[in-house]
C-alpha cells in the first residue's frame, strides 16, 4: 500500500477560493471585512509570516491593517494599540503575531483583545466556548486539520483519533474539536506526548493517528497500522549541507516509511502549514458576518 498524498496547498486554495466568492459578496452590500495585524520586533520568521498573511488578505480582498512596531516597544504602548483596534469597526480580527519580544507579557496582551476578534482563537472566552460545544473562533491549525479530514472524504463519526501533542495551540483544541457531537467530530479521542509510556501501543490503535509533538522522528512505520490517515502538524528544521540554506524542513512523521502502511498522509511541507493562514482568513470573514449580524 501507498499512501494517497494529502495536498494541503489545493485544499487551501479550494478554501480561500470560497471566501474571496463570499468577500465579494459582502463588499456589494457595503461590507469590508478587516484584519488588524501586530508585528512587534524584527524577527525574520515572523516577518516572513505576516508578509504572507498580508498577502493572502490582499488576494481574497480583506482589508489588513499592517503595524510593524520596534522592539522596544512597552507593555503599555502594545495594548493601547490592540484596544484601538478593538473599538475600530473597520477591524474584524485582531493578530498579534507571537511570539513576542521577552520583555512583553504574551498572556495579558492576548486577553486585552476583545474575544469578538479574536480570529487566532487563543481568548479564554474562545477556548471555553469551543470545550462547550458553543459557537466561536476555532484555532486555526487545529481547524485547518479538521478541514482537510473532512475535504479529503475521512470518516470521522466513530473514528479512534490519536493525537500525539497535548500543547494549547493544537494538541488540546484539536482533541475538543473532534468530540464534539457534531458533523465534523463524534469521534473517540486519545491524548498522547513524548512522556506517553509505550507510545507505540496507542498510535498503532488509531484509525487517524495525527502528529504534533514538534520532535522529528516520532512516528516511525512500526507504530502504526496499516490503512492509517495520517496527520503531520510537524514543522522542524534539520541540517542538510545539500541544501542551500543549510537545512531542510521534516515533520513528526517518517513520512517516507509510513506513506507505505497508510492510506492518506500529509507532507511536510505542503500539508497542514497552508491551512493555518487560511483559516485565519475563514475566522476573518466570519467575524465580518457576525458584526453584520449575517451570520447563521
Amino acid at each position: 500500500m501507498t499512501a494517497r498524498i494529502i495536498d494541503g496547498k489545493q485544499v487551501a486554495a479550494d478554501i480561500r477560493a470560497e471566501l474571496q466568492a463570499e468577500v465579494t459578496r459582502l463588499k456589494t452590500q457595503g461590507i469590508v471585512p478587516g484584519l488588524g495585524v501586530i508585528l512587534v520586533g524584527d524577527d525574520p520568521a515572523s516577518q516572513s509570516y505576516v508578509t504572507g498573511k498580508e498577502r493572502a488578505c490582499a488576494e481574497i480582498g480583506i482589508f489588513s491593517d499592517d503595524n510593524r512596531l520596534p522592539a522596544d516597544t512597552s507593555q503599555e504602548d502594545l495594548i493601547a494599540l490592540v484596544q484601538r483596534m478593538n473599538g475600530d469597526p473597520r477591524i474584524n480580527g485582531i493578530l498579534v503575531q507571537l511570539p513576542l519580544p521577552r520583555h512583553l507579557k504574551e498572556v495579558e496582551v492576548l486577553l486585552a483583545i476583545d474575544p469578538n476578534k479574536d480570529v487566532d482563537g487563543f481568548h479564554p472566552v474562545n477556548v471555553g466556548k469551543m470545550v462547550v460545544g458553543e459557537k466561536a473562533f476555532l484555532p486555526c491549525t487545529p481547524h485547518g486539520v479538521v478541514q482537510l479530514l473532512v475535504r479529503n472524504g475521512v470518516t470521522l463519526d466513530g473514528a479512534h483519533v490519536v493525537i500525539v501533542g497535548r500543547s494549547n495551540i493544537v494538541g488540546k483544541p484539536l482533541a475538543n474539536m473532534l468530540i464534539q457531537k457534531s458533523r465534523t467530530g463524534n469521534a473517540t479521542v486519545t491524548v498522547c506526548h513524548t512522556r506517553t509510556k509505550d507510545l507505540a501501543y496507542f498510535t498503532r490503535q488509531a484509525d487517524i493517528l495525527i502528529a504534533a509533538a514538534g520532535r522529528p522522528g516520532t512516528i516511525t512505520a512500526d507504530m502504526v497500522r496499516d490503512g492509517v490517515v495520517v496527520i503531520d502538524v510537524g514543522v522542524n528544521r534539520v541540517t542538510d549541507a545539500t541544501k542551500k540554506t543549510g537545512y531542510r524542513l521534516v515533520g513528526d512523521v517518517d513520512f517516507d516509511a509510513v506513506k507505505d502502511k497508510a492510506s492518506l498522509i500529509t507532507p511536510v511541507p505542503g500539508g497542514v502549514g497552508p491551512m493555518t493562514i487560511t483559516m485565519l482568513l475563514y475566522n476573518t470573514v466570519e467575524s465580518a458576518q457576525r458584526a453584520a449580524g449575517l451570520d447563521s
